[in-house]
């Protein structure tokens, strides 16, 4: 009973730091995130560079974010258990079916070892049948990187590394096609 209460009370600090930090991030890139289905395409802003994070592919390999340099890269924040994450994943399919050649997809599923695994997320991609690239954020880095306080985010980083736009909620196909605009 003391052990259980003891992990509760760690998990809760740890939860509270990451939260910490997830503020502290999005307040450096809160200027970039808009409602839901919004895209600030405000090009007269200062650029931001993209922070770079490792996370793991699904064969296991560690990946870094700066390993995408070159093309344009959609970065998008989600979890199996998440509804409007859920909701979102046909559409980006569909696009990165289109544009795979042209554009990086980094779907990134936000694992946590309690409500999200590994095992969790890739088995919704199966289920689902999405062939989309799947990457797992096992160390929560891409998530303190961007500051991610709920999700599904969405990140659009141009082919020289800067952010582009952000939004913050579930997107449908034309706003994520916006997005895509403002990298190509």
């Amino acid at each position: 009973m003391l052990k259980a209460r003891l992990k509760t009370i760690i998990g809760a600090a740890l939860f509270a730091l990451v939260i910490a930090g997830a503020v502290t991030a999005y307040n450096l890139l809160g200027s970039r995130l808009e409602a839901p289905n919004t895209i600030n395409e405000d090009s007269s802003r200062e650029r931001t560079q993209a922070p770079d994070f490792s996370m793991i592919d699904t064969n296991g390999n560690t990946v870094r974010l700066s390993d995408k340099k070159g093309k344009p890269v959609v970065l998008n924040f989600w979890a199996s258990w998440c509804p409007p994450c859920r909701v979102e994943m046909p559409d980006f399919d569909k696009v990165w079916k289109e544009l795979k050649d042209d554009i990086h997809f980094v779907m990134l599923c936000l694992v946590d070892g309690r409500q999200e695994t590994i095992e969790s997320g890739a088995a919704y991609i199966i289920k689902e049948g999405f062939s989309f690239p799947v990457y797992f954020d096992i160390r929560q880095e891409g998530g303190r990187a961007y500051g991610i306080r709920s999700i599904p985010t969405t990140m659009f980083i141009d082919s020289d590394g800067y952010i582009a736009a952000g939004v913050q909620g579930a997107i449908n196909e034309s706003t994520l096609r916006r997005g895509i605009e403002l990298i190509k």
